[in-house]
């Protein structure tokens, strides 16, 4: 219903973006890109346009009035935009695009893509423009001779889940700014987006001790919440709780002891919230609550059950979990 309302309403951006998704679709998925006279394209600008017509009107007047120097000068204009052509598609032909796999992201959070251009030849390439689709946020670069540029673009992901990354386009405008070449490219790496985690952070739910004891039956030691206890001449500096510290002026020691050997199993239910996004948002700042906290953490998403674990592995694989749920 929406591309017959719009085909209605604009008719031409409606076929641009029809022409526009049938020429994308043409394109190969790929990481590496050769550039080449099969996907280079050029055409003039609106000054090369002006040009064009500026050199019409010269050779007419010289026609007409018999103007030797007016021919010189006609010729002379033409000649250079004819190598500013050559010059403008040599300027992308032959350049190698190589992509690098974007790290996860949290939702809402900005990705950046790392591509690397690679110029064989014995000659610089200057004033290289690359840009996600239809951001209008170009970045410019030079490549060496024999050598090598990176760029990093950014790029705000949608929802949580596994995305394929958006086209890219690179062009370039040089020498003379009268013809535009470019080239599209679609990515084939995909990113992988966690759900936003919820903020502030709400309290961790209870766990059980590897003895099978419940939480509520250890929640204090010495006066303090489990996992906590008063400050120990000799405790490092990480595992002093600075927040509560700035708040009470009393120093207080993260117990690795007993948060290594405390089991927490997350699981949709123990939120409280009945929309499963939310649900996610909540249990992915668990999850990095109880990474923080160094603590024997296991998830339960109906589907999927992830065994108790701590470290970079466990989060990895419970974040890919809530990501795809």
């Amino acid at each position: 219903m929406n591309h017959i309302l719009l085909s209605l309403r604009h008719p031409v951006r409606y076929i641009r973006a029809r022409f526009d998704r049938w020429w994308q679709a043409r394109l190969p998925f790929t990481d590496h890109l050769t550039l080449n006279q099969r996907n280079v394209y050029i055409l003039p600008t609106g000054a090369g346009l002006m040009l064009a017509l500026t050199l019409l009107v010269l050779l007419v007047a010289s026609i007409n009035y018999q103007l030797n120097l007016g021919y010189l000068l006609t010729f002379l204009l033409a000649g250079c935009t004819l190598v500013a052509i050559h010059v403008s598609h040599g300027t992308l032909r032959g350049l190698t695009l190589h992509l690098s796999p974007p790290e996860p992201v949290f939702a809402g959070a900005l990705a950046l893509v790392t591509v690397n251009l690679v110029n064989t030849r014995r000659r610089p390439r200057y004033a290289i423009g690359l840009a996600v689709l239809d951001s209008g946020h170009w970045i410019h670069t030079n490549v060496a001779a024999q050598a090598s540029a990176t760029v990093q673009l950014s790029w705000r992901p949608g929802l949580r889940g596994l995305h394929r990354l958006p086209s890219l386009s690179a062009q370039t405008f040089f020498p003379l700014g009268t013809f535009r070449v470019w080239a599209l490219w679609r990515p084939a790496a995909q990113l992988l987006v966690y759900p936003q985690p919820e903020t502030p952070a709400p309290p961790l739910p209870s766990g059980q001790s590897d003895a099978g004891q419940s939480q509520a039956s250890a929640r204090h030691h010495d006066g303090e919440p489990d996992g906590l206890r008063p400050y120990r001449r000799g405790d490092t500096l990480k595992n002093i709780v600075w927040k509560k510290a700035a708040k009470t002026g009393e120093l207080v020691s993260r117990d690795s002891v007993a948060l290594q050997h405390r089991t927490l199993w997350l699981e949709r239910q123990h939120t409280g919230l009945s929309h499963p996004e939310q649900q996610l948002s909540r249990l992915c700042a668990w999850v990095l609550q109880a990474d923080q906290l160094e603590l024997n953490y296991g998830l339960r998403l109906g589907h999927q059950d992830i065994a108790p674990d701590h470290g970079p592995a466990q989060l990895q694989r419970c974040l890919r979990a809530l990501a795809l749920a």
